[in-house]
């Protein structure tokens, strides 16, 4: 392929920032995949403390490699042309991977380790390959060969912990992800090559901005399956149906935290960065910690709606009370990167879930449910108070903004 014909798998100027249907197509996967992630939560409730944190911990490696490659998936279509049919065939085989890893999620730190691995590597490797392979002669090659050095070198700890024995898995595969991401954050240094750091990438920043604001709105959406199955599967009681109502409450409010102002800005923020790329893998890192909030309070819902009765079990409020709390945490980081300050609400409102926590504890689910509901509802009641007649803000980020610098689209 020549470097001109090498060139049109660049997203051009022209090119729609609006995800494409294929892009919707590959969601799809992770509507199924993130509730694989919330019941092996569930599933790992019923036991002492230590036994919840290890089934935290195993169970957040396996969410961290869906989200590598959700997230580099994402960038690949923000940098490259979705229409090209390389393009298309890439992400068709990244969501038949993410579709294998999905259904080999429940017991991939038992006998479906082999298949959980096979098919994360073998996104992560054959992508980069063939992207790297249809960019043969442009200068753009050796990003996507960068990609596949690393996920080679990373796949040693992930073959090594799938082989071994199943008391390593946990301490192996955390090395794994460790590499990684390291990769990720550094750039994917090569020897004599050096980093190729994302802040000094041009991306579709719009449809960047439109890509995580979909994910985050598929994590609502594995919320509203998690209320609508425990719920249907139930008795139907008056505390139930307490709990179910307030569900359902709370996740309209994640929805409208999120969204205030600075959800509706990143796409403006990333358009006018002189740094988009580092905007852009900032805001990738902030929605990881959002959607693990959403998760989490997905599994405090389930937690109460089956169980509203009886004085709160301490360790589910790691979820119930936990969840909302990295919510506001990282929607106050979220706020940051758009407009270079952090609203006060959002600081109290996580400080107000702390505190009241052991509290919880001394009544049913149901209350400790209500209770992170209302300070939610307090958070969005200040923000709607402090915008009220106001114009609209622009954004402001600090990493990077300028009415004039940056752009769009991949330099050459």
């Amino acid at each position: 392929m020549t470097d001109e014909r090498a060139g049109r798998l660049l997203r051009p100027e022209e090119s729609s920032p609006r995800a494409t249907f294929l892009e919707l197509f590959f969601d799809l996967v992770f509507v199924f995949a993130l509730t694989r992630v919330s019941m092996r939560l569930i599933d790992g409730t019923g036991g002492s403390v230590g036994t919840l944190l290890a089934e935290i911990a195993r169970t957040g490696v396996l969410f961290l490699a869906l989200w590598l490659l959700w997230s580099i998936t994402t960038w690949v279509t923000s940098r490259y042309e979705p229409e090209r049919p390389v393009i298309q065939f890439v992400v068709v085989g990244s969501m038949f991977g993410a579709m294998v890893m999905a259904v080999a999620l429940p017991r991939a730190f038992e006998d479906r380790a082999l298949a959980f691995v096979l098919a994360y590597l073998a996104v992560m490797v054959v992508r980069p390959l063939i992207i790297g392979t249809a960019l043969r002669g442009h200068p753009r090659r050796a990003v996507p060969l960068r990609l596949l050095a690393w996920a080679v070198l990373g796949a040693v700890p992930w073959l090594v912990g799938a082989f071994g024995p199943e008391h390593l898995r946990l301490p192996v595969w955390v090395l794994a992800v460790a590499v990684d991401y390291t990769g990720l954050l550094l750039g994917w240094p090569l020897p004599r090559l050096g980093p190729a750091r994302t802040a000094g990438w041009l991306i579709a920043g719009e449809h960047l901005a439109d890509r995580y604001q979909q994910i985050f709105l598929i994590s609502l959406g594995e919320t509203i399956l998690v209320i609508g199955l425990t719920y249907s599967g139930a008795e139907f009681t008056a505390d139930r149906a307490g709990a179910f109502t307030v569900a359902f409450v709370t996740t309209a409010l994640l929805w409208r935290i999120y969204f205030h102002r600075a959800g509706h800005l990143l796409g403006e923020a990333l358009r006018v960065a002189r740094s988009p790329g580092r905007l852009g893998a900032s805001a990738s890192s902030t929605h990881l910690i959002i959607v693990t909030g959403v998760l989490s309070t997905a599994v405090g819902y389930e937690l109460v709606i089956a169980y509203p009765h009886g004085r709160t079990d301490p360790t589910w409020l790691v979820f119930i009370v936990g969840g909302p709390a990295i919510f506001l945490a990282a929607r106050s980081r979220f706020e940051y990167e758009i407009f270079g300050r952090v609203s006060w609400s959002r600081v109290g409102g996580l400080l107000v879930l702390l505190l009241l926590s052991p509290a919880f504890t001394l009544g049913p689910p149901t209350m400790a449910l209500a209770g992170a509901a209302v300070v939610l509802a307090a958070v969005a009641f200040a923000d709607a108070r402090r915008s009220r007649g106001r114009p609209s803000e622009m954004a402001a980020s600090p990493l990077g903004h300028g009415g004039t610098g940056g752009g769009e689209f991949p330099a050459p």
